[in-house]
């Protein structure tokens, strides 16, 4: 008993020389057990905004996927294929996990925006989403996901950052383009519909796009009927002239002037 006491004490000793105590010494730390350092600080909920909590979520997953990459890297050189293998199935587990982005930035921006200014520094953050958008989907029957994550990040960037850009538009539509093919309906029509409020002469088809997606993917058939309408309204009859024959159709059909036996399912075809 003794013996265990005094080899417990030499190593507490040299765990205080050798930088245990939480000094940086370029090694793994042993962090004593008292100090919590799974549950972290404790938050305030009621001083915190959602940007901070969000931020705080985006920031402990780079930290948890930068751990496992480092893990990944150490067992690759010391070759414990055992320790190797589960640390690369938790890091592919966590790229299968759905991330969200709880702030969503039209949400932030309002719908009183006004894209009226030229500002290259927007302008090239737009064409660099555009570059990943449309390298993301260069092959035709598969998009790569990532790369559209870059791209929609870079929109929404360009939302954040440039609010009066002629390009919060563009960006707001292509976003919604891309949180629809991620399934994140209600967020796609809401992006559609920032795009013809930041700009109402948009030349994108975004009113139809947004009474699209309300009626064949959220039923919200009474919202888009209304916008349908407004879309036919607002928009010139040479322009979209695809989906005014669409548009058109669904305005017959939900107000009982067409009755068809059941309402159609979606159509094979969307126009741009």
């Amino acid at each position: 008993m003794a013996r265990l006491v005094l080899i417990t004490l030499i190593i507490v000793s040299v765990c205080a020389l050798a930088g245990c105590n939480g000094v940086d010494t370029g090694r793994a730390q042993i962090v004593p057990s008292s100090v919590s350092t799974i549950s972290g600080p404790a938050v305030d909920i009621t001083k915190t905004t959602e940007a901070d909590l969000s931020e705080n979520i985006a920031t402990s997953r780079q930290s948890y996927r930068r751990g496992l990459e480092v893990l990944i890297q150490h067992y690759t050189r010391t070759g414990n294929n055992m320790k190797l293998g589960w640390a690369e199935k938790e890091l592919a587990a966590l790229d299968a996990i759905p991330q969200y982005n709880y702030v969503v930035e039209a949400t932030i921006a309002g719908p009183n925006l006004k894209a009226t200014k030229s500002v290259s520094e927007a302008d090239y953050l737009f064409n660099d989403a555009v570059r990943l958008e449309e390298q993301a989907g260069q092959f035709l029957v598969v998009k790569d996901d990532n790369l559209l994550r870059l791209a929609l990040d870079k929109y929404n960037q360009l939302i954040g950052k440039f609010p009066a850009s002629d390009k919060i538009d563009d960006a707001a539509f292509r976003a919604a383009g891309i949180y629809e093919h991620f399934k994140d309906y209600t967020i796609a029509v809401l992006y559609y519909q920032r795009a013809y409020q930041w700009d109402p002469q948009t030349i994108y088809p975004a009113r139809f796009k947004a009474a699209f997606v309300l009626d064949y993917k959220l039923k919200r058939r009474a919202e888009a009927l209304q916008l349908y309408q407004e879309a036919l309204r607002d928009t010139a009859p040479g322009q979209h002239w695809r989906w005014r024959q669409t548009a058109e159709q669904r305005v017959k059909e939900l107000t009982g002037e067409v009755k068809p036996e059941e309402l159609p399912q979606e159509p094979l075809k969307q126009y741009k």
